[in-house]
């Protein structure tokens, strides 16, 4: 799901034709947020600074279209707006020491789990999310659970999602003798044993991949019917539901390209980009990178011509759930200027600058207010309009159960992700497997 390493991070330059100028392209957007500062309910402090520590960007045109909203932003209410970059791995580290200091960026902009980790630490932003909510046709379920409490409070705002769904290669996949993408997963396990037999394999991670391994892995669980918790937070893991999925990932595994059990977020980027890689789970920097580098380089074009997208096949549950990276804004209680944050992050999610935004990182980003399910951009290209389903075809971190953050300990610590490589591997029988992560979950649980 993670593009390559900063160098090659599909650091789409261009945003596939849409870019940063897409903000300019006949709209005013200082003349906007000159207008929109008037309006706007949370008024900045006085003197009003702001610092914002974000992930990293993987396409450039968004991070431009992103950094002109921080100036216009900045012009309009002469709130200084400061952005920092870490890595996906190090936003929670980083936002783990500001919390504890007290000291540090004023708003997070990090990864889904990241608000129950602080609870009693973030700023209330209730009144911003009932807001947007109100004003852009409500948050799409998993979003809001995803930062909200049991209680009604909001503890974050959900920006945005990336999601992954299948990429494949067209032509390999008529050559295993498939007219269209399978949608079931009788399907799915013979597309991948065809592809091993004509050379052309498939290959997931089972690594520890934030997005990858925790995407596809958690969609196989649920659509087989397990859950690492059921609806009132009791760890069920060990069950036959569970089993049927570690078998059916055991003989996918079978059928892979070697080393995905030690594969990263990047692995399968770069293994699909030179040509080793014909099948994975992924967002859609593969195809953006691709895109790109099209227009110099004849084999990007080629595999840009010939890849694919389709959503995950379904399951016996009858619904293919994902678990979709959601990306929430939080503040810290320590802030100096908690209104002029609400403000920032109100302004970042209006419809004048936000679908142009996502338009910028074409189809990496997704909604996660249904309004905004229309927009022209998802259907311009018929190859990313699957990745538009992201948020309603997600759960949160904790499925069935409630996000909190005991849900975010589970998925920082890879449970299910290893419960599934331990079995394919062969470093734990079907039991053990199950064992192992029934104990770490119930240990998280306990504590």
């Amino acid at each position: 799901m993670i593009p390559l390493k900063p160098s090659r991070r599909a650091l789409i330059t261009g945003g596939a034709a849409v870019g940063a100028s897409a903000l300019a392209a006949g709209f005013d957007l200082d003349g906007f947020a000159r207008a929109w500062a008037q309006e706007n309910p949370w008024k900045p402090e006085p003197g009003a600074k702001l610092g914002l520590l974000r992930w990293k960007r993987f396409v450039v045109a968004e991070d431009e279209a992103f950094m002109a909203l921080v100036q216009a932003f900045s012009k309009a209410t002469g709130v200084d707006v400061s952005v920092s970059n870490e890595s996906f791995d190090d936003i929670q580290p980083k936002a783990s020491v500001a919390a504890n200091t007290g000291q540090g960026p004023d708003l997070i902009w990090g990864l889904h789990s990241l608000p129950h980790l602080f609870p009693d630490k973030t700023v209330d932003m209730t009144d911003v999310a009932t807001y947007l909510g109100k004003k852009y046709g409500g948050w799409v379920p998993s979003a809001e659970q995803t930062c909200k409490l049991a209680d009604g409070k909001w503890l974050a705002v959900p920006v945005a999602y990336n999601g992954g769904y299948m990429n494949y290669r067209i032509k390999a996949m008529h050559e295993a003798g498939f007219k269209e993408f399978p949608k079931d997963m009788p399907g799915f396990l013979e597309l991948c044993k065809a592809l091993k037999a004509k050379n052309t394999p498939a290959g997931f991670a089972f690594g520890h991949a934030t997005g990858d391994a925790n995407g596809w892995l958690h969609w196989l669980l649920w659509s087989h019917g397990g859950m690492l918790i059921d609806k009132d937070d009791k760890v069920v893991i060990n069950s036959p539901e569970t089993a049927k999925a570690l078998q059916y990932a055991k003989a996918l595994y079978e059928t892979f390209i070697p080393g995905t059990a030690s594969w990263n977020d990047s692995s399968n980027n770069k293994a699909f980009l030179a040509g080793e890689l014909y099948l994975t789970s992924n967002g859609i920097s593969i195809y953006a990178a691709a895109l790109v580098d099209a227009a110099k380089d004849p084999r990007m074009k080629a595999i840009a011509d010939d890849m694919d997208h389709a959503l995950y096949p379904v399951g016996p549950v009858g619904k293919a759930y994902q678990l979709a990276l959601c990306f929430p804004m939080l503040c810290f209680k320590y802030s100096k200027a908690p209104n002029a944050a609400k403000a920032f992050t109100t302004f970042l999610m209006e419809a004048p600058q936000y679908g142009p935004w996502l338009a910028a990182a074409v189809g990496y980003l997704t909604e996660t207010l249904y309004s905004y399910d229309d927009l022209p951009f998802w259907t311009a290209d018929p190859k990313r309009t699957v990745f538009r389903n992201t948020g309603k075809d997600s759960y949160t971190a904790a499925g069935v159960g409630h996000m909190n953050e005991k849900a975010a300990a589970l998925l920082s610590d890879f449970v299910v992700v290893d419960m599934f490589a331990n079995y394919v591997t062969g470093n734990a029988d079907l039991k053990g497997a199950m064992e192992q992560a029934e104990r770490a979950a119930k240990r998280i649980y306990r504590g």
